[in-house]
């Protein structure tokens, strides 16, 4: 919308004091003073003339010229002047810091056992720092940034950043718009889980489908991620349901299951509402997020019998020699556990990506899964797909 000028009462009271002005003048000056005075009249004098009023006229139209937003700065990515490869986490954030610490130790686990600890710089910051902590990757003359973690973080740097190395984040954009120039990603998405899930229920002859979704966003969001892969392989639309802890609604989501039984069910919630959630489910095929059985007991567990999800390979399968060099720890939490992979699979794609000629084509069997560098220089990850049974979790054969 055009801004309104400022200046335009001004002009219109400019002109009506001028032509008020002029009428005064013309209308009220005084006479000669040596003219002699007139006769006594005899006859009425003739009526004055009217005084015809001066037209008034809307002030002239000022164009205004619209407002045009600058247009932002060129992004300049930063030459190298040395084979750094810096690592930018939050790791001074109350909230992310736990998370920042467990993909730092994974980081630096790979680089230890590649002989390239010395290359390495941890770039720390808070909740507010991530543009500093940047600047500082590009003093250095890093041939590399991994980072940003979070998502907030990734959207500052691509809008703000005037200056930065090339990029291997953390994270994805959240509108999965095309990422710029130098900038790689590698992450933990729970999109890739559900485009995987999606194709193995097509696998397993499944044709219509209905989702159970609690209301936590990252379950929305892997059940919409889901839906939306399932369409395109040709499933049909899925019939979407909203779980509810409430005896009533769940007694009512199990009638409408009943009457219209899918081929396979979508079960997107916690791992602590997963067991309620399952045991209201007809009986059939299920399909779960990676954090179904995350805290769950071994006993728990036998509620969610069938119930198939993804998981990384460093938790599947840690006893593969793929991983036999690689230093084994628990941090406690499978969440953590899987950040500290993430930590892992970064460090092997960094030294790839800091060359100063980065590859155009990648296939890696890494401890998060078998990744693919994509040419929207997105890495696609793949993880196994794994089967609880008898209380426990195996991975899944599907011969099974």
């Amino acid at each position: 919308m055009a801004a309104t000028h400022p200046t335009l009462p001004r002009v219109r009271a400019t002109v009506l004091v001028l032509l008020a002005a002029s009428i005064l003048v013309a209308c009220a000056g005084p006479g000669p003073l040596s003219r002699s005075r007139p006769a006594a009249a005899t006859t009425a004098p003739p009526a004055p003339a009217p005084i015809a009023r001066a037209p008034t006229y809307a002030p002239p139209e000022v164009p205004i010229p619209p407002v045009v937003a600058p247009a932002p700065p060129p992004v300049v990515t930063q030459q190298p002047t040395s084979d750094t490869i810096c690592i930018v986490l939050p790791l001074e954030s109350p909230l992310y810091g736990a998370a920042a610490a467990a993909v730092k130790a994974g980081f630096l686990a790979a680089a230890d056992v590649g002989g390239s600890a010395s290359r390495t710089r941890i770039i720390g910051h808070g909740d507010d720092g991530v543009l500093p902590a940047f600047a500082a990757a590009v003093e250095s003359g890093a041939a590399l940034a991994v980072g940003p973690l979070t998502r907030d973080d990734l959207k500052t740097v691509l809008a703000l950043a005037l200056a930065r190395p090339r990029m291997l984040a953390l994270n994805q954009q959240e509108d999965g718009s095309a990422l710029p120039e130098g900038v790689y990603a590698l992450s933990l998405s729970v999109e890739s889980d559900a485009e995987l899930l999606a194709r193995r229920a097509y696998a397993d002859g499944a044709r219509t489908m209905a989702t159970v979704a609690s209301d936590a966003p990252l379950q929305r969001r892997f059940k919409a991620a889901f839906s939306a892969a399932w369409e395109r392989i040709g499933g049909s639309t899925p019939r979407d349901y909203r779980f509810d802890p409430h005896p009533e609604i769940l007694s009512l989501l199990r009638r409408e299951l009943v009457a219209r039984p899918p081929d396979a069910t979508l079960l997107a919630v916690n791992s602590d509402e997963a067991p309620l959630a399952k045991s209201f489910l007809p009986p059939g095929l299920v399909y779960a997020s990676s954090q179904i059985a995350d805290g769950v007991p071994a006993p728990m567990l036998r509620d969610l019998e069938g119930v198939r999800y993804v998981e990384i390979p460093w938790l599947a399968d840690p006893a593969s020699v793929i991983f036999a060099r690689l230093p084994h720890t628990s941090l406690g939490d499978p969440v953590l556990d899987r950040l500290y992979a993430l930590g892992l699979d970064a460090f092997t794609i960094a030294e790839l990506l800091a060359n100063p000629i980065p590859p155009d084509r990648v296939e890696l069997e890494g401890a998060t899964g078998h990744l693919s560098l994509t040419p929207a220089h997105v890495f696609v990850r793949e993880g196994r797909i794994m089967l609880i049974r008898d209380g426990q979790s195996v991975l899944y054969e599907p011969t099974q």
